[in-house]
């Protein structure tokens, strides 16, 4: 039986394969800081098809570093910052100082305090400034902070190391916590390089943004004031002069910032008059005042002063209505107990900013209710359950009390006590509100407390102490609270701050940073006496 047989067709061959081209090598000079260099490997290891590292940059396809080539492509930059511990009254030096120091002549104020830095920050700057002298010491990063402290010391540190702990200094005037920094000695660029690939250092920087340990966009400050009242003789002065007038010559301190916080104690009234009494314990400003307040970038507004309601509750309803047509958004007090005692979250970039705030002092008709505008009144058990929930939630709580009025830069033991509380139990900053005379600050664990900034805008001038002002610029850094810049101001014509010279601002800080809230609390009692809100003293005059 004939059996049937099938013809094969031809198979067309496959097409020839290019050869794929090895992957670059990428390395790093010895300018190149350990985290900047941890962070490229772990770039390359995501595209070991592409590059792959090697550990002699001289052989290396592509280097990382200081560039020098026609074609070398920028990727970033490493910044370091001179810092002390933050109770330092100093505030910066040269960079010709600075760098006498690091060869083992120091001058002016570094003569008195030996540098320190971690290994790696010594090679990176030996390679920018040569050789460190042998007076520059060495220590672990998470040792240098307790090693200055103890010998008074300061450090060169990265940036993205700083923590509350420190006070960064400024160097040629020039600070690194101000956005739109240029010229600054302690940054160093980072190049990629290449004699024979120039073609991929375009598309290669691209993903490199992350070399960087400054980054503007992870950076977030807000703007800390003390107590603001645009009535009676400082509602006089904006009459006379303009209503800008007040922010004149601190305004930049205030627009600069991201979030600029006004405690502002005074409601609004279209038809609010100057008062006939100067002496008056009965605030409230005319609308044309929140011209003062937008001047100066103001977008969240603290609710808890003891003036909200000094002409029934209406004017505050007024006034709630004058910030949301603005955008502005409030805390710490509101249109009702609920709205009053609701945290308000902010989140910027990586930055996720709670602020909370309660008013103990009263009086009572300056309360919310269930159905009444006011500020929230203090149920410290409720806001130590928020505090907890968000930072559960990962938000860095800023907590606000309009506490009990006492003229005196030192808090009471019961004032330290409660902020203490407030911030072991999670705020990352805790500030009092009520100060009209500034007051002490400390450094709690990983907290910044401030028992009181003063006045901003308000018409004390009876006494040094309540003329004296501070501003504090809280800086966040990629999802925690990085640094505090502390501004000081003074006063003027009853309405307008200025920025203390630097002797008045030595001075100020140096008595301020004496005060040891750890021996109030441990002694039991406070100097000073209790003192009304308003009380004045004979030397006071009043007229305008």
């Amino acid at each position: 039986m004939p059996t049937s047989t099938t013809t094969p067709s031809p198979t067309a061959a496959p097409p020839p394969t290019e050869p794929q081209a090895p992957p670059l090598t990428i390395g790093c000079d010895a300018i190149v800081p350990d985290a900047a260099r941890a962070r490229l490997q772990a770039i390359i290891d995501q595209s070991a098809q592409h590059f792959v590292w090697a550990q002699d940059p001289q052989t290396a396809d592509i280097q990382l570093g200081q560039g020098g080539l026609a074609t070398s492509t920028p990727v970033g930059a490493w910044t370091c910052v001179l810092v002390a511990p933050f109770l330092t009254a100093d505030d910066g030096v040269t960079t010709a100082e600075l760098t006498a120091a690091w060869h083992g002549q120091p001058n002016g104020l570094l003569a008195a305090h030996p540098l320190l830095v971690s290994p790696d920050t010594l090679r990176v700057l030996s390679v920018l400034w040569g050789p460190a002298a042998a007076t520059v010491h060495t220590a672990e990063s998470v040792a240098l902070l307790p090693e200055a402290e103890q010998s008074g010391a300061w450090a060169i540190i990265p940036f993205d190391e700083l923590r509350v702990g420190w006070k960064v200094l400024r160097l040629d005037g020039i600070s690194p916590l101000e956005k739109g920094l240029r010229g600054y000695p302690l940054q160093v660029p980072l190049f990629l390089s290449s004699a024979s690939h120039s073609d991929v250092l375009p598309s290669l920087a691209a993903q490199l943004a992350a070399l960087s340990n400054r980054d503007e966009a992870r950076m977030t400050i807000v703007a800390m004031t003390g107590t603001t009242a645009l009535a009676r003789l400082t509602a006089y002065v904006m009459e006379k002069a303009g209503m800008t007038y007040p922010a004149r010559d601190i305004g930049p301190w205030l627009k600069s910032a991201d979030i600029v916080h006004i405690s502002n104690e005074v409601s609004f009234t279209p038809d609010a008059m100057l008062p006939n009494d100067w002496y008056t314990m009965q605030f409230l400003s005319n609308d044309r005042y929140i011209q003062l307040l937008e001047a100066i970038g103001a977008n969240v507004i603290e609710l808890t002063g003891n003036h909200l309601n000094d002409y029934g509750r209406d004017p505050l309803r007024h006034t709630l209505d004058l910030y949301r047509e603005r955008g502005w958004h409030w805390y710490g007090g509101g249109s009702n107990l609920a709205e009053a005692t609701r945290p308000l979250t902010i989140t910027q970039g990586p930055n996720h900013i709670a602020f909370l705030g309660c008013n103990p002092a009263g009086p009572e008709g300056d309360w919310a209710t269930d159905t009444e505008p006011g500020s929230a009144p203090a149920d410290y058990g409720q806001l130590v359950a928020q505090i907890r929930a968000l930072r559960a939630q990962g938000y860095l709580p800023i907590v606000t009390i309009q506490y009990f009025e006492q003229y005196q830069y030192e808090p009471t033991p019961q004032q330290v006590a409660l902020f203490r509380a407030l911030a072991e139990a999670g705020a990352v900053v805790v500030q009092g509100s009520q100060a009209h005379q500034p007051q002490a600050m400390e450094i709690h664990g990983d907290s910044f407390i401030h028992y009181g900034l003063g006045n901003l805008f308000f018409d004390q001038m009876f006494s040094l102490p309540v003329r004296q002002e501070f501003i504090d610029r809280l800086v966040f850094y990629d999802g925690r609270l990085a640094s505090v810049d502390l501004r000081t101001a003074l006063l003027e014509d009853y309405a307008r701050p200025r920025p203390m010279t630097a002797e008045e601002r030595q001075a100020f800080l140096q008595m301020i940073f004496g005060i040891s809230p750890q021996t109030i609390l441990e002694s039991g009692s406070a100097a000073g006496t209790p003192v009304a809100e308003g009380n004045r003293g004979p030397q006071e005059r009043r007229c305008p």
